[in-house]
């Protein structure tokens, strides 16, 4: 049977757009490309299964294909619903590998399109948000007899997996993407800094110059998306559980306080905790008209929709992804994208160069897993530094420049204790 026969994607003919989208990240991805001749060579997953579930867009694409350089063969699916892009779908499939994805399919469809891709019975998977895992652990066992291992993408996920790994429910390792330096200071950080504001700016086509922004949350995320925010000219307001993010916050030149208080006096709201409803009902009572709400959590729990349905007395869209919600004193609050993740619900995600970092620390990650498997046991795992190192490395490479190396003297000092 061919990929094409076998995929479920909404229009074959859209195929063009999607190898177009492809070809452009693949230009501007060379630490990628790097990995994938290293593949193409070593052949490190020849007649493996693997299976991936991320934002399914041009950047995902080409890491579904360098891992298919790699002798895999590849079934991918969308890790959201609003996120997947039906032309690099049908570019996908006309390049071997088979697809289980559509944009914005129902829960059903989208749960269903999930076990699809999975019914391959992979040996390997890469997941975004631990949907995947999930499966592999509750009601689709079955289809995790092959199961090796895999890697995580997102904080989401790799807070799922641990919560499994501490009740001893994890049936094999899974390396936690996310919590690799390559990944969180730049993926996160200047990554998604940058991608939320695109795709607030392009949706809702408003200035953000002298307006009070709202950050949710100052993890790694939230400090891209507060310095940028600050960058194009907003007044930003932090608001924060932990203390010490909190003082670091305040130190980065922020306001910090209570969401109460904040709600008050944000005019763009953006949420970046992973957790649910940090934006609820005490705090729409207070929002001043024409609020704009918008999440960058992986989940589209953290805005709290029926709390402000129960609050409203009529919803309609205004815009392509702006829906808004008339309260029932006449003022009016906006969401973006349904809550789910801005920067891919409306937008195309992070930038190339950014992905390029991510996605070659999961293509190694994914060999380490296979390579040490056997020996790793059912646990969460790090990416190994000098897997980390190595992506910077190449980064540094692709760029024209490099970093100093220690000397042999140098290397005996740092580690003596007895001569300095």
């Amino acid at each position: 049977m061919t990929t094409a026969t076998n995929s479920i994607v909404t229009d074959m003919a859209l195929a063009p757009d999607g190898h177009l989208k492809i070809d452009w990240v693949q230009a501007h991805m060379p630490v990628l490309n790097r990995i994938r001749e290293q593949f193409e060579k070593e052949q490190p997953f020849k007649g493996l299964k693997v299976t991936i579930s991320l934002h399914l867009e041009a950047k995902t694409a080409y890491l579904a294909k360098v891992v298919k350089a790699g002798g895999a063969e590849v079934t991918i699916t969308g890790s959201n619903p609003l996120s997947t892009q039906d032309d690099v779908c049908a570019a996908l499939v006309e390049d071997g590998i088979t697809v289980f994805a559509k944009y914005n399919p129902s829960p059903e469809e989208y749960k269903e399109l999930l076990i699809k891709s999975l019914e391959s019975k992979p040996d390997l998977i890469i997941d975004d948000g631990g949907d995947l895992v999930s499966l592999l652990h509750s009601e689709r066992k079955d289809l995790a007899v092959n199961v090796r291992g895999g890697a995580e993408e997102t904080t989401t996920g790799i807070l799922r997996l641990k919560a499994m790994e501490k009740e001893g429910k994890l049936g094999f390792p899974m390396v936690a993407v996310n919590d690799a330096y390559c990944k969180y200071l730049f993926d996160n950080r200047y990554g998604t800094g940058q991608s939320v504001w695109d795709g607030i700016n392009r949706t809702t086509n408003l200035v953000v110059a002298g307006k009070t922004v709202v950050v949710v949350g100052y993890g790694w995320c939230g400090k891209g998306v507060a310095m940028r925010a600050k960058g194009l000219g907003a007044n930003v307001i932090v608001t924060e559980i932990d203390a010490i993010k909190g003082v670091e916050a305040y130190m980065d030149g922020f306001a910090v306080m209570p969401m109460i208080e904040a709600a008050k006096l944000g005019d763009f709201f953006v949420t970046v905790t992973g957790n649910r409803d940090v934006i609820r009902g005490e705090h729409y009572k207070v929002m001043k008209d024409g609020a704009i709400l918008s999440n960058a959590g992986h989940f589209d729990v953290e805005v709290n929709k029926p709390e402000l349905e129960a609050l409203s007395s009529s919803k309609r869209t205004v815009r392509r992804n702006i829906e808004e919600y008339q309260l029932t004193d006449g003022r009016k609050v906006y969401i973006l994208a349904e809550g789910r993740l801005v920067n891919l619900a409306a937008g195309d995600g992070h930038p190339a160069e950014i992905m390029d970092m991510t996605f070659a620390l999961q293509a190694m990650s994914l060999k380490h897993v296979n390579d040490t498997y056997q020996s790793l046991g059912n646990t969460v795992v790090n990416v190994p530094y000098v897997l980390d190192e190595q992506v910077a490395r190449f980064k540094l490479e692709s760029l024209g420049t490099s970093v100093d190396a220690l000397s042999d003297e140098q290397k005996a000092y740092l580690d003596s204790w007895d001569e300095h």
